[in-house]
This record gives C-alpha cells, sequence and structure tokens, in this order.
C-alpha cells in the first residue's frame, strides 16, 4: 500500500528527486521548495518544447486547458512490482540535485547520477540540476548529457530557470508517452502482475493469458492517456478495456480498468460540481471495491493478495466523498473506514497495516472524529513500537504526540497562546470561573485510564527514542495529573525517571510541562498603612480630599468607581519598594519533595523577583510569602510562579490550578491536590491588574519609649510622642495629620507645628510630633469585661480592635515639572497616606453605681423689687447670702417658677482598681457676655476633695444650674398632634424624641463648666466624663426639667412702684440680683398693704384663665376665709378672668390687712380656659375635658408687729 493516495493519483506523473554529491540538508531543501510548486505544467506552456514525429495517438489532446500533474518524491522509493497493472505507480523521470560548490568535478557528478539511475528502469526523461556552478564550470565548454546548469542568480530569476526546464521535462515526457502508445498498439506488450502464477503455465492458462492481454494493453494504453493530460482519449482506452476484461472474466484489471475511468471523469470534471458526476463516481468505485474482492475470492490458493487495493479503493472512495463535505456523506464514509479496518486483519505486511491506519487516522480527523483519530494513530504508534529501533521510537512518539489533544493530556508547549487564552480565560468579569461545558472539554475523568495509558506509551516511547525532554515532559503530565490512581511505588518510580531524564538534559533546561507541586494564589496583600496611595487634586489646597484611599486597591465599595470589564482589582506598585505575594505549595504523592527554586513569573521584565528554597514532606502543604521589588513604569503581569524542581525549571500558571480546582468541585476530576494534604477550601483569588509607578516618599512611624499599647485609666490624660522618619528616596514636601476611626476626642492635641516646620522632610530625615491623649469612657460591657480581668490579674491590658483612634498622615512629594502639570493633571504623582492606630488600652478607673439629681424648692420673700430666697435659720442675714459666697453659687432663682432652688447631682462612685482616687469638683462661672462664645470664664470655684480608696464606694456632689427652655411651642408636640388623640400615653414619649437635640445643648453647656477631676499618685491624673450620669439622673423627669411651666406666677408689694417699670420681657437668671435690704420685703400689721400677682405666658399663645389668690398661716390654714380669718382683703382674690399675650405678663392688684404679725405664704392659681393641644401635652391630659390647673410655688411674707 502506498500513503496519501487517492482518486486523482492515477493522472500524477512520480519523478524521483535525489540529492548527487554532497547537498547540505538546508540547501537541498530549498532546492525542492522551489520544485514543489511546479506540480502542474498547462499544455498550453509546453508547445515551444514540443516536437510531434508522427502522428500523435492522443486524438483529443486538450492543449488549451490540459496539463501534466507531477508528485515529486525526495529521495525516490524501491521499484514496486505493481507497475505494469497500474503505470503512476512508477518513476518515469528522474531529476538530481547538485550542489556544484560542494561537487565541483561535474564529470564524477554525472557518473553518480547515471548510476543513480540505473535502479529507476522505467525513467524515460533524465536531468540534472547543478545550482551555484564556478566561473570554471561555466567556461567549460564540454557538453554533458542530461545536465543543466543554473547559474548564479537570484532566487526569482533561478525560480524562472527551473519552470522553463520542467516544461522541458513535461515536454519530453509527453512525446515519450506517444512512443510507448503507438508502439503498443502496433505491437502490443506483455503485462503481468504478481497475481499472475509464476509456475510453468499449462496449456489452458496460456489460452486464458493471450486472451487478456489485449484488454490489458487497452487498460495500460488508457493509463498512460490519462498520465498525457489526455482523460477523453483515456476513457475510450478503457471502455474497450472493461469489455473485454469482463468477457475474460479479468476482474482484477477490470477493476483498474474501472478505477481508471473514473480518474479519468474527474480530470474532465475538473473545476466543476455536479452532483451526477458525484453519484457515478460512488457507483463506480463500489463496483472497483466488488471486483477487487472478487479477484481475491476466485483465487484462494494465490501467495499475493489484492486485498490492498481493495483497501486502497476504499480510501480513495472516503477521501473523495470527505471533499465534498457533504452531512449525509458522513456516515457512509465511516462505513467505509470501518470496512477498511475490518481488512486491516487480512493484511500481511506490518508496513500496510501501518499506511492504513495512518490513512485511517487521517480520515476520521477530516470528518472531526478526533477520539477516532487518535485511536488509530495509537495502532500507528504500537506497530512503530514493534519495530524495536530508536528512529521508530522517535516516530510513535511523534505520532503519539499527535493524540494527545484528542485524549485532552497533550503538552503546554504544543497549544498556542491564543487558544490558551480563548479556551481558559473567563468571560464573566464577576467569578473568574469558567463555563461548565468548558470545564468538561477540560477535565474528563472518565478517561483516566486511557489517558494513563497514552502517557506511558509517550513516556516508554521517549526512553527509547532517547528524548530526555520528552520523557520528562510525559512523566510530569503523568505524575501532575493522574497521582490519585498511581501507587505510592509508582509515584516514586516516577519521580526516579525526573531525576534521570534531568540528568542527562543540560542545565537550565526549561519544560512546558510542570511537574511538582501545585500552587495556588493565596493572598495579594494589602501594603501595610504606610503605603496607602492617594488620588493628588493640585487645584486644592487639601489635595487628598475627594479620594477614598483603603490600601493599594484603587476600587473599594466606598468610592465612586466601577470595577474593571474583567472583574479584576487594581493595585498599585512602587519603583523600589519591595512587595509580597503569598502563594500555597501542595505535594499530595508518597514522596518528600525539594523545590530548589521558586519564584515569581513576571513577563512584562520590569520586576527582580527573589528566589525562594521549600521542603515539602510526603502529603502536606505550606502557604509561603514570595518577594520582589519593581524595577520601573508599567504594567506587571504575574500569571504563575517558575518552579526549579526534579533538575527541571517549569512554569505553574495560576490559571491552571484554578481551573483544577473547580473541576474538582465539580466532581470533574480526580481530586483536589490541596484538600488531599488537609489544607482548607479557599475562595479563588485572581491576580489584580498590576501597575507600577515611579519612586514616592514613605514614611514610617512608631511610638517613642515602645509600639505597645498606651495603658490609660478612663479619663486619664498623658502626653505621647510619635517618631515619623522618610524612609523612601524622595522628600516630603506636604503634610496633614487628621484624626479618623473611633473615640476621636480623646486626642486632645496634636503637634501640627512641629511637623510643618520640618518640611521638607529629606530621605532618611525624621521628626517627633507631640500627642495628648485621654482616656475614653468604657461602655457597660467593656466596664465588665476589664473588671473581670482586672480581677484575674490581667488588668484588662488588651485593646480592643477599632474602639482606637488613628492618626491620618497625608503626606506627598513635589509636584513635578509645572509646565506638565498644565498641560496634563494627570502627570501629578499621586500622595501617600500613613496610618498611625493609637493602641490605646484603657483601663476601669472610676465607675460609676448610680446617679441621682437632689433638688430642693426655697421659697421666696415678696418685696418691692426681685424675690429673696428665704434664710434656712428664718432670719434674713446679709451674711448668709452676701455677693460672692459659695451659698450664691449654689441657690439660685428659677425664672420659670420664680422661686429659689438648690440642686446637685449625686453620684455614688467604686473604685475597682487598686489605685486611690481623690476626686475634685470645679465650676467656671458664666462670663458676662454671654452670647458671646469667645470670652473665657471669669473665674473657677473649686469645692473640697473626695478621697475613694480602693474597693471602697463613695459619693460626689455635682452643683447643678437651673436650665430650661426659653417657651414652650407647639414645635415640642408637632409629632405629637399627628396621632390619634386617644393616645395621649404616648405623646411625652414622643415629646421627649422631639426635645433630646434640646436637651443634649443644655446637658453640654451645662458640662463644659463643671469639670470633675480625678488625681492617682503624682502622674496619673484625668477627668471624668459626667454626661451621661447627668442623663441618668434626668431621665425619670426629663418633661418637667426641660419644659418651662406654661404659666409663672409671681408676688409683689405695690407701694411706691414706678408707673413705667418695665414688664419682664424674657425673665434671665443673670438678671436677677440679690437685695441685701430686707426693708422692701417688710409689711407692717393692722397695714392696708398693696401687693400684685404678676402672671407670665411662656407659650406663643393667648392664654385666658380664671385666677385665684390664696393667703395660709403657717399652719396651712386659708387665712382670708372663714371666721376666724387673720387677714382682710380688699379687691378681687378668686374667680379673676385674666387675658395674658405670648410671651408677655400681665398683673392683678389687691391690698391685704394683716391683723397679726407673722410669717405667712401667698400662693397663686388658674384654671385655663379653651386649653389648646399644646398646653394640654404639656400638662399630660388624659382627656379632652379635663381642666388645666396651673399653681404656682408659695411665697413668703413676713409681718412685723408695731408694738
Amino acid at each position: 500500500m502506498e500513503p496519501d493516495v487517492s482518486i486523482e493519483t492515477s493522472c500524477m506523473i512520480r519523478i524521483a528527486v535525489l540529492p548527487i554529491g554532497k547537498v547540505p540538508p538546508p540547501l537541498l531543501r530549498d532546492y525542492r521548495s522551489m520544485l514543489l510548486p511546479h506540480h502542474t505544467i498547462p499544455l498550453s506552456t509546453i508547445s515551444s518544447f514540443y516536437t510531434e514525429h508522427q502522428k500523435s495517438p492522443f486524438a483529443h489532446q486538450p492543449w488549451d486547458t490540459g496539463s501534466l500533474q507531477f508528485k515529486f518524491l525526495l529521495g525516490g522509493s524501491p521499484p514496486s512490482p505493481w507497475e505494469d497493472f497500474q503505470p503512476y505507480r512508477k518513476f518515469l523521470s528522474v531529476i538530481g540535485i547538485c550542489h556544484c560548490p560542494s561537487s565541483p568535478d561535474l564529470d564524477h557528478v554525472i557518473d553518480q547520477f547515471n548510476a543513480a539511475c540505473k535502479i529507476y528502469t522505467s525513467a524515460l526523461v533524465l536531468r540534472c540540476f547543478a545550482f551555484c556552478p564556478g566561473d570554471s564550470q561555466l567556461e567549460d565548454g564540454k557538453k554533458r548529457e542530461n545536465l543543466v546548469l543554473f547559474p548564479p542568480a537570484d532566487r526569482t530569476m533561478q525560480e524562472f530557470h527551473l519552470h522553463t526546464m520542467m516544461q522541458d521535462i513535461a515536454a519530453s515526457l509527453l512525446m515519450e508517452f506517444e512512443k510507448w502508445v503507438l508502439q503498443a498498439e502496433s505491437s502490443g506488450t506483455l503485462l503481468k502482475t504478481p497475481l499472475d502464477s509464476q509456475a510453468t503455465l499449462s496449456s489452458e492458462e496460456v489460452i486464458k493469458a493471450k486472451k487478456r492481454r489485449l484488454a490489458r494493453a487497452q487498460k495500460t494504453i488508457g493509463d498512460y492517456c490519462l498520465l498525457a493530460g489526455s482523460p477523453v482519449d483515456a476513457n475510450a482506452h478503457y471502455t474497450t478495456a472493461l469489455e473485454l476484461a469482463r468477457l475474460t472474466a479479468d476482474y482484477f484489471w477490470y477493476a483498474g480498468a474501472l478505477e481508471g475511468s473514473v480518474c479519468a471523469i474527474l480530470v474532465d470534471q475538473i473545476g466543476q460540481k455536479d452532483t451526477g458526476v458525484e453519484d457515478e463516481v460512488r457507483y463506480r468505485y463500489n463496483n472497483v471495491i466488488t471486483h477487487y474482492r472478487k479477484s481475491f475470492i476466485q483465487d484462494n490458493v494465490q501467495r499475493v493478495s489484492p486485498i490492498t487495493f481493495e483497501l486502497e479503493a476504499t480510501l480513495k472512495l472516503a477521501r473523495f466523498l470527505c471533499s465534498n463535505c457533504r452531512r449525509k456523506l458522513i456516515k457512509e464514509v465511516v462505513e467505509l473506514l470501518t470496512n477498511a479496518t475490518d481488512g486491516a486483519k487480512s493484511l500481511i505486511d506490518a508496513n500496510d497495516r501501518l499506511i492504513l491506519y495512518v490513512e485511517i487516522a487521517r480520515l476520521f480527523g477530516t470528518l472531526g472524529y478526533q477520539r477516532k483519530a487518535a485511536f488509530f494513530s495509537r495502532q500507528v504508534a504500537q506497530l512503530y513500537l514493534q519495530q524495536e529501533n530508536r528512529f521508530a521510537a522517535t516516530s510513535a512518539m511523534q505520532v503519539l504526540g499527535m493524540t494527545t489533544k484528542a485524549y485532552r493530556v497533550q503538552s503546554r508547549a504544543s497549544i498556542a497562546k491564543h487558544s490558551i487564552s480563548n479556551e481558559t480565560e473567563p468571560g464573566h468579569a464577576d467569578s473568574g470561573k469558567l463555563h461548565h461545558l468548558l470545564v468538561v472539554s477540560l477535565f474528563e475523568s472518565q478517561w483516566s485510564t486511557l489517558q494513563m495509558v497514552v502517557l506511558r506509551e509517550i513516556l516508554l516511547s521517549a526512553v527509547r527514542a532517547g528524548d530526555p525532554l520528552a520523557a520528562w515532559s510525559a512523566a510530569a503530565r503523568l505524575l501532575r495529573s493522574y497521582y490519585p490512581l498511581i501507587t505510592p511505588a509508582g509515584q516514586n518510580g516516577l519521580a526516579s525517571t525526573l531525576k534521570s531524564a534531568a540528568e542527562r538534559l543540560p542545565s537550565g533546561t526549561r519544560c512546558a510541562d510542570p511537574a511538582l507541586p501545585f500552587i495556588r494564589v493565596y493572598s495579594f496583600p494589602l501594603h501595610p498603612s504606610q503605603m496607602d496611595i492617594v488620588k493628588r487634586n493640585p487645584a486644592r489646597e487639601d489635595w487628598w480630599a475627594g479620594s477614598a484611599p483603603s490600601g493599594p486597591f484603587i476600587y473599594t465599595p466606598f468610592s465612586k468607581g466601577e470595577p474593571t470589564k474583567n472583574g479584576k482589582q487594581d493595585l498599585v506598585w512602587i519603583v523600589g519598594e519591595p512587595v509580597q505575594v503569598f502563594v500555597e505549595l501542595a505535594n499530595p504523592c508518597g514522596f518528600d519533595l525539594k523545590v530548589d527554586n521558586i519564584y515569581l513569573s513576571v513577563q512584562s521584565g520590569n520586576f527582580d523577583a527573589f528566589p525562594l528554597s521549600v521542603d515539602l514532606p510526603t502529603n502536606s502543604s505550606e502557604v509561603i510569602m514570595i518577594s520582589g521589588i519593581p524595577t520601573s513604569v508599567g504594567r506587571v503581569e504575574i500569571p504563575g510562579c517558575t518552579v526549579h524542581c526534579f533538575g527541571v525549571i517549569t512554569e505553574h500558571l495560576f490559571r491552571d490550578v484554578d481551573n483544577l480546582l473547580l473541576g474538582a468541585a465539580q466532581g470533574l476530576v480526580l481530586s483536589d491536590p490541596f484538600r488531599c494534604c488537609g489544607s482548607p477550601r479557599l475562595k479563588n483569588v485572581s491576580v489584580p491588574n498590576i501597575s507600577v509607578i515611579p519612586p514616592l516618599p514613605l514614611l514610617v512611624s512608631h511610638v517613642v519609649g515602645g509600639d505597645g499599647a498606651i495603658v490609660l485609666y478612663e479619663g486619664e490624660i498623658r502626653d505621647v510622642w510619635i517618631n515619623l522618619a522618610n524612609a523612601g528616596t524622595i522628600a516630603v514636601e506636604q503634610a496633614h495629620i487628621s484624626l479618623s476611626g473611633k473615640n476621636q476626642d480623646s486626642v486632645i492635641s496634636i503637634g501640627y507645628e512641629k511637623l510643618k516646620s520640618a518640611l521638607p522632610l529629606k530621605p532618611g530625615a525624621e521628626v517627633t510630633i507631640p500627642l495628648t491623649l485621654k482616656a475614653w469612657q468604657l461602655g457597660l460591657g467593656e466596664s465588665d469585661t476589664a473588671a473581670s480581668k482586672g480581677a484575674s490579674g490581667s488588668m484588662g491590658r488588651t485593646v480592643k480592635d477599632g474602639c482606637c483612634p488613628s492618626l491620618l498622615v497625608h503626606y506627598a512629594g513635589s509636584f513635578g515639572d509645572a509646565r506638565d502639570l498644565e498641560k496634563n493633571k494627570t502627570s501629578v504623582p499621586p500622595g501617600r497616606r500613613l496610618i498611625v492606630p493609637l493602641q490605646i488600652c484603657v483601663l476601669q478607673g472610676l465607675s460609676f453605681v448610680k446617679a441621682r439629681l437632689l433638688s430642693m424648692e426655697i421659697p421666696a420673700y415678696v418685696g418691692k423689687g426681685p424675690s429673696n430666697p428665704a434664710n434656712v435659720d428664718g432670719n434674713p442675714s446679709n451674711k448668709a447670702v452676701g455677693y460672692g459666697s459659695k451659698i450664691e453659687r449654689l441657690v439660685k432663682i428659677d425664672p420659670f417658677r420664680g422661686s429659689w432652688g438648690l440642686r446637685f447631682l449625686e453620684l455614688e462612685m467604686s473604685n475597682p482598681t487598686d489605685m486611690v482616687f481623690e476626686v475634685s469638683v470645679s465650676v467656671l462661672e458664666k462670663p458676662s457676655n454671654e452670647d458671646n462664645i469667645s470670652v473665657d470664664y471669669a473665674a473657677e470655684y473649686g469645692y473640697p476633695k473626695t478621697r475613694i480608696d480602693r474597693e471602697y464606694f463613695s459619693r460626689v456632689l455635682i452643683p447643678l444650674e437651673h436650665f430650661k427652655l426659653p417657651f414652650l411651642d407647639d414645635s415640642f408636640f408637632s409629632k405629637d398632634l399627628q396621632l390619634d388623640e386617644s393616645t395621649s400615653g404616648k405623646n411625652s414619649n414622643l415629646s421627649e424624641r422631639n426635645t433630646k437635640s434640646e436637651l443634649n445643648a443644655s446637658i453640654k453647656s451645662l458640662v463644659s463648666r463643671i469639670k470633675v477631676r480625678w488625681q492617682s499618685g503624682q502622674n496619673s491624673c484625668g477627668e471624668l466624663n459626667i454626661t451621661d450620669a447627668i442623663r441618668v439622673a434626668l431621665q425619670s423627669s426629663i418633661m418637667d426639667i426641660l419644659l418651662p411651666d406654661p404659666l409663672t406666677f409671681s408676688f409683689r408689694l405695690a407701694r411706691n412702684v414706678s408707673k413705667n417699670a418695665a414688664n419682664l420681657d424674657s425673665p434671665k437668671e443673670s438678671s436677677i440680683n440679690i437685695q441685701p435690704s430686707m426693708s422692701n420685703s417688710s409689711v407692717i400689721e393692722h397695714d392696708m398693704t398693696p401687693m400684685e400677682v404678676l402672671v407670665r405666658n411662656n407659650t406663643k399663645e393667648t392664654i385666658k384663665m380664671n385666677l385665684s389668690v390664696t393667703c395660709r398661716d403657717v399652719a396651712g390654714q386659708n387665712c382670708v376665709e372663714g371666721t376666724k380669718a387673720t387677714v382682710l382683703w380688699a379687691g378681687v382674690l378668686s374667680g379673676i378672668t385674666i387675658e395674658v399675650p405670648p410671651l408677655e405678663e400681665s398683673k392683678h392688684s389687691f391690698f391685704l390687712y394683716f391683723l397679726v404679725p407673722g410669717e405667712y405664704t401667698m400662693v397663686a392659681a388658674a384654671v385655663i380656659d379653651d386649653a389648646n393641644d399644646v398646653l394640654r401635652a404639656r400638662a399630660k391630659c388624659e382627656s379632652p375635658d379635663e381642666p388645666i390647673f396651673c399653681r404656682g410655688p408659695p411665697f413668703h411674707v413676713r409681718v412685723i408687729g408695731t408694738a
């Protein structure tokens, strides 16, 4: 059998191309490549070389459209015993290739050429082409037969000369064909095949042979007509041969003639598509196959079987049907190839079976049946391996290499880069996972056994062929992909194979197929907080504003940017600053693995990777850190790691392991190598988009005295120093300090000026910045935890994550060239952000047990001016109420009640620590200009200190002032008015929520003037935060304390009162002065005393009311009513109808006549008519019909006797 046969093979003229003399192999291949384009010579181009000696037997020669077909075989081949049966098997011409500089003796060249042509007895035209002749060879005028010299020229000219010579050869062959045909028609010829008996012929066989000679002669003449490019003449002779062969039952030659006629039809119809021709070819070739089979059945004792011709005809028909690319013909082609496979069992020669399997594999590959093609390719490899020689083993290895793609075990070196990216790059940007069907195509675990067999065959053939690199590659693929199916002994054997193959390779050899270990990305760690990069806005003084750095990743969930299209994050590295990448290695095999070197594989060339050596025990995994330094600006691509293991350098791609783990998760591969080694399942980490920017300044920080936790008690104040050093290569030109995180108010002061004075901070320079810290108040849960830890001896010296503030230092270098800055703002180098976490450990100090509000109302005396407080002893004394005394600062009038009051915040505190605390309280007086917030407090008054021993309780009294809102408005109850009136119980809660901001402001103003300090020892001091304590104390009566009463009642004596006395438009505590004299407040018995009751409206609406005034004695009895009244009165004391405008006051006058000296109490009360919702909400009325009753505080009247 012959390879690469087709129906058109019958019209091709075989030409042997032989090297003559010494021809370098590259030049021989080059000269052959010059010959190949001339495989078709049109008949119209050979007229100048053709000479018709007598009438041509080719009556229908197509001179305009016909051509001669050449088939060049380098080195030729031995003569075939079937040349008489199929003349196209003959070498009808021989072309010699000579390189004149290598063979200067042309006579010797001709002798060598003639000697080489002796074995080609059927050759009709002989030519020896001598290239690059020297001057002496060209000047030699000696003519040598069949020698053609090609003078030195460029390739184009040489190709032109070669084309001319091929036209001459074509014309010579055509004339020789004419001679042979004319001779065969006149005298006939004897044609034999190996099927004809070689023994002495009997008389019967002689008669049969004579009858068959005419049919065989016509068939052979038709073959030469076909070679001569005349299909019409060939078809006429084939028709005659078919009729004669049918009469003589010469089925073998009948099949050959029928086969030739099919070729003549196709050559005659070349370039035309006709389904009728296709059907005719299928019909005739099926007859060809049938008659070849008949010739085999007819004679069972033949020593040579025509099965090869039957199989060749089958392959020719299958190739013809494949070339039409019609889907309905695929089934027929498969049936033909299946029949050819069955016929391979009848082939005796192993070379015939080899050629058959090669052709079947090619045809299955043409159909797209890659697995069937791979199966027959393996059969070819098995036949090569049976020959037990190195060259056959090399051929087997090459054939098996072509099957690896179908079996999914191909070497990475055989995969084109574009196919890798198309097959394995994820198409979705959100997850980076592959499509399910693509994963199935990559990993098919049901083929594991077969894939292992294929790799073992490749390994065996590589070892026999002496190719250590191919053997190493096959062993690496076998060990890496199928380690779960290989026993520990087998794994050790493959490891030994890898080592022995590496010993035969030169040092530093690289292989595209990785072995062990398995490597996956563990993490791309964030830069330390010193390396955060911030975009820089040169148009603003706060150039860092508008950017939200969060490490090196530009996109964060808090930024306005959108994620990149491929779903990867953007990572920024800086030239000259070391970076680290964490990768995980796994060794799932039963032997210890030594990785000589492993480092990041960077293809961009702007990164210096640092190698690392690792030892992995059996069935173990390890996370390692690989580092390097970016060397220049640009993009950095990190596809994987470069590993030097088993004596060979390989590249391990992260993508391959990601695909492997995805296949393992979906059950498509055998196992997960990392899970086999006990490693936990990790989320897939993709390699970010890495870019390298120019060098930037780099600040590093540390706390002077140690970077440990700063231990403070609650409220403690301490000075801390932070040292900043420039560890970069660029000077710091700009710097700004700010705060972030929780408890920012714990940083009281920062030494900004010290940092600014040190700018520019050159490389290697440093600056120390002072800070003042104040420990914050621990929460309830934190206090319990700290207390429990303190009791156990650890004192709670652990820093809770996220509770400490941090310093943010935004700094940058110079802006660069001003001209570039104007042209392109993107050329501004970015800045950086240094995060300095303040590791503050707050220990529980004095703890609050409970807090309560202590208040006492002191009635005021009725006088001509503002009311004076009553002395505790009952005797008004200048000393008791003197200006500037402590009592004055404690006892103050409530302008909304009209009475004097004394309020204290009582804090019960415990000392759970082992320290002794001294607590002191000081109050800052308000300035005279209260509206000017820039005025400092005038004076600070201190009170006696309170000592609290360890594990003891103590109470501390803190004086409080009266604080209320200036008026009562419906805005405080806006939410209440929207609710159902029946839900009055909820009104107070909503009101409290509405007034929270006002309360907080009042409390803040109050607390800002009260300082509760503590001291423990000589170096530890701080302040207590009493804000929460005040809130707890006021929580139960927040509405009563915050909101003013709707009405304010007060009394005064009307004697000598100026008519133009100003109304108290807005009573203020600062306008109330204590009068030292008691003459204004004295009332004499038996004297008609004029008095006035003042009623102020604290709302923004007019209030109508019924006012009543009552006077009581020291026993609390009514003195103006009844039979035992001791006070006479003139005017109206009850049922007084008064209408008070908004935020104004009205007065009602009356006279009292005291009959008995002593202490009396005046009380005013009113019932409000037609109360609105605001008044009802303030009074907490449960029913809309319920009357609203307001009563003022009691006022004392001292009556002096006349005696």
